[in-house]
């Protein structure tokens, strides 16, 4: 009886033994959300909390809990926490499981240099991990102090590294894989029932295309009685009719008339706009910033702010609108060197540190991710990270931003 017992034991560790790793492994179970219609999503779960912005749809977002039968509090992509409706009408619910691996499920959003010391502790006291080498993808999650980063590796190590550009180069990845805002201001109304979209105040006008119930849109001017011009979810401009079966008003929301710029010198007109815009240095970076809110930007926040709290002088929403409005007034260049003060910059995504990375790429074709302001002797004024401190100054020469250059040219 013993002998038996001792081969059903000897067995059962044997199978046990031979069972894969990662049945093993502990699973993690999320459940996430997809946005299939155009969603608010508000700081409190309620219609009376405050609307941080529209959730798109396509968009994903992280289920945090359930508070009651009709929201979600839930977490974005950009780290932004928040509440939405719990509407099928609105968004499709997912559970995923996934074994427990020890990554890091963040991008990276800096690469090594040179190589350099990965330590335990912000400190050079503290007991190396090993060294990061040349070309490494590494994702800082904080900055420490003004001589630390901490990050996590490729195979999910978490640990500290210097926060020197000797060593490290970050390139804020959260702009290169999402489309911006393309919408000048948070919208302020909604289609409650397909309606033409014109490209004039009148059914003489030709049909951009239909508006669909649901879409959120942006009244920009109440040309008369019978027609609004807004700004579509694309960023296209056009008429749609006033009435009430057509459209519906957020009467939280103040309908913007833009007013002209205000006419003065070329010179004074650069250094009031640049101005405008030093003085958000340091504000936070949040990709998809509100337009209403200043407290976090991203890079087109900023270059609208700067030229709208300048001048008076109201620019496309999103960086690619930005560039085809800079196309538009005038010339441009794809050479930097010959960019003058207040040029805004268009940039490419994020291939590597290195000039090589960006060999044989036809700039001309690459889509725009990042924008700019031209300060001039080679410096830029912009926004790109959480890491990298927000709102900053930089130097074009040798960087990887000299190498993502597009084109650049005047918006006045």
């Amino acid at each position: 009886m013993r002998k038996n017992m001792a081969k059903l034991v000897i067995a059962g560790t044997l199978c046990f033994s031979m069972m894969p790793i990662q049945a093993l492994a502990q699973s993690t179970t999320t459940q996430t959300a997809t946005v299939v219609q155009s969603v608010s999503f508000r700081e409190k779960p309620s219609t009376s909390g405050e609307r941080i912005r529209y959730l798109q749809k396509g968009e994903t977002v992280t289920v945090i809990d359930k508070p009651n039968s009709y929201w979600l509090h839930v977490k974005d992509g950009n780290g932004k926490t928040g509440y939405i409706s719990s509407s099928q009408t609105y968004i499709t619910l997912k559970t995923n499981t996934a074994p427990s691996t020890g990554q890091s499920s963040g991008k990276a959003n800096a690469e090594v240099v040179a190589s350099v010391s990965f330590r335990k502790g912000p400190s050079t006291n503290d007991a190396r991990i090993r060294f990061l080498k040349e070309g490494e993808r590494i994702t800082v999650v904080d900055k420490v102090n003004s001589y630390w980063y901490k990050a996590i590796d490729s195979a999910g190590v978490t640990g500290y590294v210097s926060t020197s550009d000797q060593y490290i180069e970050l390139f804020g990845s959260e702009e290169d894989d999402n489309e911006e805002a393309v919408f000048q201001d948070d919208p302020n109304a909604t289609i409650v029932k397909s309606v033409s979209f014109r490209t004039g105040p009148s059914t003489d006008a030709s049909r951009i295309r239909y508006l669909q119930a649901g879409e959120p849109v942006l009244i920009l001017q109440k040309v008369n009685s019978y027609w609004y011009k807004i700004q579509d979810k694309n960023g296209k401009l056009g008429y749609v009719s006033t009435s009430s079966s057509y459209i519906k008003t957020d009467s939280t929301t103040p309908t913007p008339t833009p007013e002209p710029p205000v006419q003065v010198p070329s010179s004074q007109s650069v250094e009031k706009m640049i101005a405008a815009g030093m003085k958000f240095l340091g504000t936070p970076y949040e990709y998809g910033s509100s337009r209403y809110d200043n407290t976090t930007m991203d890079c087109s926040d900023l270059v609208r702010q700067a030229f709208l709290n300048g001048l008076n002088l109201r620019l496309p929403g999103d960086s690619r609108s930005q560039g085809e409005y800079v196309k538009q007034v005038g010339k441009t260049t794809t050479d930097w060197h010959n960019l003058k003060r207040g040029d805004l910059l268009f940039f490419m995504s994020y291939k590597g540190s290195k000039a090589s990375s960006y060999a044989g790429i036809n700039k001309a074709s690459q889509r725009i991710t990042h924008v700019a302001i031209y300060l001039g002797n080679g410096q830029i004024l912009h926004t790109y990270s959480k890491e990298s401190g927000g709102v900053r100054i930089d130097n074009l020469a040798g960087k990887h931003w000299e190498y993502r250059f597009i084109f650049g040219g005047s918006a006045l």
